[in-house]
This record gives C-alpha cells, structure tokens and sequence, in this order.
C-alpha cells in the first residue's frame, strides 16, 4: 500500500512559538489563583432595591445571582453545594449578606439571559471572527442518556485584536449558521471594520447584515464561497466582498488565499470555542431554553475574564 506524501495531506501540524512567554506565563497561573474578594460596591448592590409595588419584593440583586452561578461553573459545582460555597465563603470573608439558596438560583438564572456580555473601551471599528458549535443539553430525569441527545447550537462573534467574546448567542441545532448573524450583530454596538467566518456564512442575507454593522463604511468580509461560485453580475453593494473573494481565490489559489486575506486568523476563534468546551464543559445544566442561554453568557463572561489575565502572542515557526 502506498501512503501520501506528507504534503499532500490536508492539515498538517505546524510549529508555534510564544513571543510573550513570560507574560503568557503568569497569566496561566493567575488563572488558578483562588484568592477571591467582594468589593464594597458589590456588597451595596448585593440586594435588590423596593419595587414599590403590592406582593413579594426580591431579597438578591442580579449581582449575587451571577456571583453565584459563576461560582458554579467554575468549580463545576451543583446548585446545592453551590449554596454551602458561597455561605462558606462570606463567613471566611467576616462579610454579612444573604445567600441566595439553590431554588433561588435555579429561578432567577433565567433573567440574567439578557444582560450585556461585552463592554466596549470605546468607540473603535472592531474586526470580528465568527463561528458556532454544538453543546448537549440536559437529559432530565431520564437514567440512560439517549442515543440521539437533543443539542443546541452556539453562536459566538470574537474580537481578532484581544480574543474577547463579544456577542453570544444559542439556538436551535436545525437553524442555519447564516440566520443567527443578526441577533450576534445587535449585541455589537462598535462598527464593525471586518468579519471573518467559514463557508456556512455564504449567503446574501450575511453579507447584507455585516455591511449594515459597518455604520457607512465599508467592512471587509473573509467568507470562502461555495464550490463552483461565480462571479455575481447583479450591482449589490453587499455581493461586492463576494466576488472579491471569488476573484482572488481563482487568482490565488484557496490555500494562498487563506494566507494573503488574513483568514487564517479565524482559528482564534475556533480557539475560542475549544476553551469553552474544556473550561465550562460540552454539556449545559439548565434545563430550560432561557437558563441556557444564561448559563452560555456566563461561560462566555468567564472566558474573557480568563483573557483578560494574558493571552500568547505566537508565530509560526515551520
């Protein structure tokens, strides 16, 4: 049997070195630090002001509640022994506030799905990567996991320049990648310089919606078009950054092409989602579509938090 030559595979493993090392580091290590501190301004905030309204008021501010459920994805813990750590951890601090308890929790998860993921330092176009992948949900009460496991998908926008999350979002494994981009864009509030995303992206619908992000100027888009793409004769201002790929790919060539553009930067964000799978874990504890999607704008916060600590500046070295 004759094998290929190694060239004539389709990845091939390349060699990287760190430039920040040192720094790279230290970051890691400050990753597992277990120092931990509530700030005076979160303990004003930890409960929630009166209404004003007839009935039950609310004890716990949003704060405690994502403090909380933070507190469990990191250390992977159940909603119960999550109640016992926080209460532990008050009493190490000699700090005097309520804790939440596990039904609590459970409850409140579900409102935290709207709150903002990503704050911008400022008012600079951003050059986006986007990508999806799929996580397993729940399987309830049942003893034996299913053959077929029901699964969402996971929707992440990256900024290329610090490896941040900026935009989430999770829907349903039989919606299509490209339908999803809007509902990341409107979470962006900077203008968008460029978007980067793999050939499941190749629709006019995408095209139109990321040159709409742009504010009036336009936004490079690195999308792979589809086997046997031609040139589109229609005057479509979106369609523009199409048949500039399709152009320079049949000039290029694909590998060259990935090179040339710039698109090869999009492994920072499949980079991205293999933390997440590693770090917060392949399967979501929530039950319902709402605390799902506020578990996955958790994990995505704990992401960029772990981001902020160091991040490797490599090169490729062969």
């Amino acid at each position: 049997m004759k094998y290929p030559k190694r060239s004539q595979y389709k990845h091939t493993k390349k060699l990287y070195r760190v430039r920040n090392w040192r720094s790279y580091e230290a970051g890691l290590r400050s990753r597992g630090d277990l120092t931990v501190w509530i700030s005076e301004d979160a303990i004003k905030c930890w409960t929630a002001p009166a209404s004003g309204k007839p009935g039950g008021q609310r004890i716990y501010a949003n704060v405690a509640i994502e403090t909380a459920l933070t507190l469990r994805m990191v250390f992977h813990l159940p909603l119960r022994q999550t109640e016992g750590f926080l209460g532990s951890l008050a009493d190490k601090l000699g700090v005097n506030i309520p804790i939440p308890d596990h039904t609590t929790l459970s409850r409140r998860a579900k409102k935290l799905a709207k709150q903002p993921l990503w704050v911008s330092a400022g008012n600079r176009p951003i050059h986006i990567l986007i990508d999806s992948t799929g996580l397993k949900i729940h399987v309830g009460n049942r003893g034996k996991v299913p053959k077929r496991r029901a699964w969402r998908k996971l929707h992440v926008a990256v900024d290329a320049r610090t490896g941040e999350v900026v935009a989430s979002d999770l829907g349903s494994n039989r919606a299509r990648d490209a339908c999803r981009v809007p509902a990341l864009l409107e979470q962006i509030e900077n203008p968008l310089a460029s978007a980067t995303a793999d050939g499941a992206y190749d629709t006019e619908g995408v095209y139109e919606s990321i040159q709409a992000g742009g504010e009036g100027r336009t936004v490079r888009i690195l999308i792979p078009p589809s086997h046997g793409a031609r040139v589109s004769r229609r005057l479509s201002f979106a369609l523009r950054e199409r048949n500039r790929n399709i152009r320079s790919i049949c000039r290029l060539g694909p590998r060259e092409w990935h090179r040339w553009s710039g698109y090869s930067r999009r492994s920072m964000v499949e980079n991205t989602i293999y933390r997440y799978k590693r770090i917060i874990g392949r399967e979501m504890r929530a039950r319902t579509l709402a605390g799902q999607r506020a578990e996955m704008r958790i994990g995505c916060k704990i992401l960029n938090t772990m981001a902020g600590l160091g991040m490797p500046n490599s090169y490729r070295a062969g």
